[in-house]
């Protein structure tokens, strides 16, 4: 197989974790040769680093990428991966890769394949594996054999960094065109309102969802994390219901956490909740539908009532504390 490209993420003005895992998806799909794209506003800081897990970082640096559009990084690295040529161009399948992805696949003319969560072949066309009907349904997918290359957007966590990546690359200064002229005005980001606990820090959560069924039935779980020296996290649903504040939500339109355990109860585990949980934490999963696609990325998964087992779990915590 021939080279590959990754398009590198920072998020708060860091390598986001997706970077790591889509250079070992690279690898594993038997690339050569893995170089990475980095994109933005004195960025070229980051570049050494990246080196440790890529073969050559390319760095395309200039204030016009301070804010990144995802119109314009199409339009600027399309030549670039015309004149470089990679096998395989991997995409984080975040709100900007989204953004990016279809618009470079036109602009080169290359099959697009979305949320990948798993590559079983990279021969003769490439087959991956996405998910529908809101995770319940694993599929496979296939593009068909085209020479010029295939462009795959990655769900972020789906794919575990190397241990110890040595690459020990080299670095390419790219450049960038004096006007890059975007089609839209960037107006602003908005975070989640800062809260009474920081859930980003906690190295145990318990993190409760729909299954929870009522507002009253939280206290279970407050019990639960209160055992375990937890904090509380949720999904989406919770919030909405306006059960748990925005700063406990977690998932791509919420926080991104890095816990050591994740203790996920009564919740589905949509691909945006799981794009939130990152670092590879132990996952253990308590949902009454066995199909649940929480299931599908929990070290431990538990079938059954939440109402039964998350009072028996308590209870044999205490336990064990004495």
């Amino acid at each position: 197989m021939a080279d590959s490209l990754v398009l590198v993420e920072l998020v708060g003005g860091e390598i986001d974790d997706s970077a790591w895992e889509l250079a070992e998806a690279a690898r594993n799909a038997g690339s050569e040769k893995v170089a990475a794209a980095l994109l933005g506003k004195d960025v070229a800081a980051h570049a050494e680093t990246l080196t440790k897990a890529f073969d050559v970082v390319h760095v395309f640096d200039d204030a016009q990428l301070e804010v990144l559009d995802g119109e314009v990084s199409a339009a600027l690295l399309a030549p670039f991966v015309e004149r470089t040529a990679p096998a395989m161009v991997f995409v984080p399948h975040t709100n900007y890769g989204m953004d990016l992805a279809p618009g470079l696949a036109v602009k080169t003319d290359r099959p697009l394949l979305t949320d990948i969560i798993a590559i079983e072949s990279a021969n003769d066309g490439i087959q991956a594996v996405r998910t529908m009907y809101g995770g319940k349904v694993h599929a496979k997918v296939k593009a068909v054999p085209c020479d010029r290359g295939y462009i795959l957007t990655l769900r972020p966590g789906s794919f575990a960094p190397a241990d110890n990546p040595a690459a020990g690359g080299t670095i390419n200064t790219e450049e960038v065109p004096a006007a890059l002229a975007p089609g839209r005005r960037f107006v602003e980001t908005i975070q989640p309102d800062a809260g009474e606990v920081d859930i980003t820090q906690a190295e145990v959560l318990v993190a409760v969802g729909r299954g929870i069924e009522e507002e009253e039935n939280l206290e279970i779980i407050d019990s639960l994390a209160e055992a375990l020296g937890a904090e509380v996290a949720c999904s989406r649903p919770v919030v909405d219901k306006k059960w748990l504040s925005k700063s406990r939500q977690v998932g791509t339109s919420g926080l991104s956490v890095k816990p050591k355990i994740y203790i996920a109860i009564g919740i589905s585990g949509s691909f945006q909740h799981m794009g939130g949980v990152k670092g590879g934490p132990f996952i253990a999963a308590i949902n009454k539908d066995p199909a649940a696609p929480i299931f599908s990325v929990a070290n431990v998964g538990i079938v059954g009532d939440l109402f039964d087992i998350v009072p028996l779990l308590e209870e044999k915590i205490n336990e064990a504390k004495g």
